[in-house]
């Protein structure tokens, strides 16, 4: 049950009841939106450009650095979208990367079979390294890879500085892991596509006459979009499997595009990230309880999507519960964002989400060991699911 008594069926939940009023004000001025409609329009209109997501240590990049496309808006934003939109689409993913997911997939699960039982978190991880890698060209680096990045996503996003201790500590351990992955995996990858051109994004990034720094940026930035995401939403997706008998019938018993619609349902009940935040550059109207209210420019606006995702008039009744054949009407809500900034690789982390979950849920007797926690990363309202253990019986390991 939620906090204000309405049934949920929720793993990670923030703790919160949804606001009656589509759009509030927090203390310190800034707009909250927790309408599905006013929340859509407002990620589709002009007026607002990123904020959060590590933004602030961005924008203290030199000038001539170009900025990855996450942090982008705008004409140059939507040129870099349109010419690699073509990575994206569901024809390539399904020509070019099933038999990558499949592959990756199974390797993880030969490590659960060999063991007997594994942190889901490390299973899930691994896949998502796998595959980010072969859609954007990293795949000439050292091993260690993700023991790397593991240190390089923070425990949470700062704005680094030199005004104390502890920013100074931040900048100085950040500027060294992004060494490390530069050394150990960028730039192996890149010195391996200049000799050969592939059709992946390092390639088109060097087309594109990137240098170095810049194509490290979007590296990471596709890791940290397509990696840590997708091992959350993995993890979390099992955990409402293994719990829920019915459901897992459906999905097992289901073919793939009814399997993608239970996903889909799953990660419209629980966004990975809860929160988007935007800067106002012009101003904005939004659709308030007593009218439109006008969010000036220096104005910032959190859109919730937990609470949009839940928005009944939206999604329909019973918003909290489980139900996958209301997939078909509104997928995922608005848990890949939406507008220019919406997630290029939507599809790609639900196929592989399937591709994985579907051979999980096939082994004879796999289960979930222990009780998983549910921890939150406060500026973006992401949750991280750990000490989620799948187990097999003796007679199912290798």
């Amino acid at each position: 049950m939620t906090q204000d008594g309405r049934a949920s069926a929720r793993k990670a939940e923030r703790g919160r009841p949804r606001p009656a009023c589509p759009v509030d004000r927090a203390a310190d001025g800034t707009w909250r939106v927790h309408d599905f409609a006013v929340a859509r329009a407002l990620l589709r209109a002009p007026g607002t450009v990123q904020a959060g997501l590590g933004v602030e240590t961005v924008e203290k990049l030199p000038p001539r650095v170009r900025r990855p496309v996450l942090y982008r808006d705008g004409p140059e934003h939507r040129e870099h979208r349109r010419q690699t939109a073509r990575y994206f689409t569901p024809r390539r993913v399904d020509e070019h990367y099933r038999e990558p997911m499949i592959r990756i997939a199974e390797e993880q699960l030969d490590t659960l079979r060999a063991s007997g039982e594994a942190p889901l978190s490390d299973l899930a991880f691994g896949l998502a390294i796998g595959v980010v890698s072969e859609v954007v060209g990293l795949r000439y680096g050292r091993p260690g890879i993700r023991r790397r990045l593991e240190r390089f996503f923070p425990e949470e996003f700062g704005e680094p500085g030199l005004t104390s201790v502890r920013g100074l500590y931040w900048l100085v351990r950040q500027n060294t892991n992004w060494l490390r992955i530069h050394l150990a995996d960028v730039r192996p990858a890149i010195r391996a596509h200049r000799r050969r051109a592939h059709d992946d994004l390092i390639s088109h990034l060097l087309a594109e006459g990137c240098s170095d720094v810049e194509i490290l940026g979007e590296c990471l930035t596709f890791a940290a979009a397509g990696m840590v995401t997708t091992r959350e939403f993995v993890c979390l997706a099992a955990w409402h499997l293994f719990s829920d008998a019915e459901l897992l019938h459906h999905y097992r018993t289901a073919d793939e595009a009814g399997r993608l619609a239970v996903l889909r349902e799953l990660l419209r009940l629980e966004p990975v990230i809860g929160r988007l935040r935007r800067r106002a550059v012009e101003s904005v109207e939004l659709s308030g309880p007593d009218g439109p209210v006008t969010v000036c420019p220096g104005e910032y606006v959190e859109v919730h999507l937990d609470d949009a995702n839940a928005d009944p008039v939206a999604v329909g009744e019973d918003p909290l519960l489980v139900r996958p054949d209301r997939a078909e009407a509104v997928g995922a809500g608005l848990s890949f964002g939406d507008g220019p900034h919406r997630c290029p690789g939507a599809h790609i982390a639900l196929l592989e989400t399937d591709v994985f979950l579907s051979r999980l849920f096939a082994l004879d007797g796999v289960r979930m060991s222990g009780e998983p926690r549910v921890a939150f990363q406060e500026a973006i309202d992401g949750y991280e699911i750990r000490d989620l253990t799948v187990a097999l019986p003796r007679a199912g390991r290798g």
